[in-house]
């Protein structure tokens, strides 16, 4: 395991706290549009909240286990959370569960630009400084991992491979008719989920410009 430095501590707590609380903003969105869709199935299960303990109960590996570990070794920080929905809805309801796979990115996208905001007016108040050579505040980490990991989150679960988002975001896309073969093949085949090895591998190769493109746009003018 590599050296802990009390820094490199505090970062890991910013980013473990900024990940609890961004995935559960990710859950709670799919509930509370799965629920305005007509599916109350997570909302039901208690996934409809910004409390990050049902949402820990329903995923501790991937809430809690594999976070921590993940950062003590690779210094990242990977993980991940669900919310049930029914798949009988999802039938009857392509396009609305394909909205309902959209809210989880959505709510990352708007915690991204929510920490540029901050970012920026902080700066141009001269409230967050940052000198070259000089570790940032804890405030500034804060927003800056919130940024950086909310453009992450977002992104990759908008790869159109199961069970990432993506996969089910499409059929806003498709026909009634060409909806249902999909879900046949998506829900039913165990080839599918082979398609999120092929998309973590293509992540590692397009996501650098993603990042450096959305962090040119709205942060490099002002840090």
């Amino acid at each position: 395991m590599p050296d802990l430095t009390p820094e490199i501590l505090v970062y890991g707590f910013i980013s473990y706290i900024v990940f609890l609380f961004s995935t559960t903003c990710h859950e709670a969105a799919h509930a509370l549009v799965a629920k305005l869709g007509g599916d109350s199935t997570a909302a039901l299960s208690g996934q409809m909240t910004l409390n990050p303990v049902p949402h820990i109960r329903r995923e501790p590996w991937g809430m809690v286990v594999i976070p921590i570990l993940a950062f003590l070794f690779t210094r990242g920080m990977i993980g991940w959370a669900s919310a049930p929905f029914d798949p009988q809805w999802e039938r009857q309801h392509p396009k609305r569960a394909a909205v309902m796979a959209l809210a989880g990115p959505a709510a990352n996208f708007t915690l991204m630009l929510i920490a540029a905001a901050a970012l920026r007016i902080g700066s141009a108040m001269g409230w967050l400084h940052w000198s070259s050579g000089q570790s940032p505040d804890f405030a500034l980490l804060t927003l800056f991992v919130l940024f950086s990991l909310n453009l992450l989150l977002g992104t990759f679960n908008l790869l159109p491979v199961p069970p990432l988002d993506g996969s089910t975001a499409i059929m806003l896309l498709m026909n009634g008719g060409t909806a249902q073969r999909y879900l046949d093949w998506l829900r039913g085949s165990s080839y599918a989920r082979l398609g999120l090895l092929v998309g973590l591998l293509a992540f590692r190769y397009f996501y650098g410009p993603v990042e450096s493109f959305a962090t040119n746009l709205l942060l490099r003018s002002h840090f």
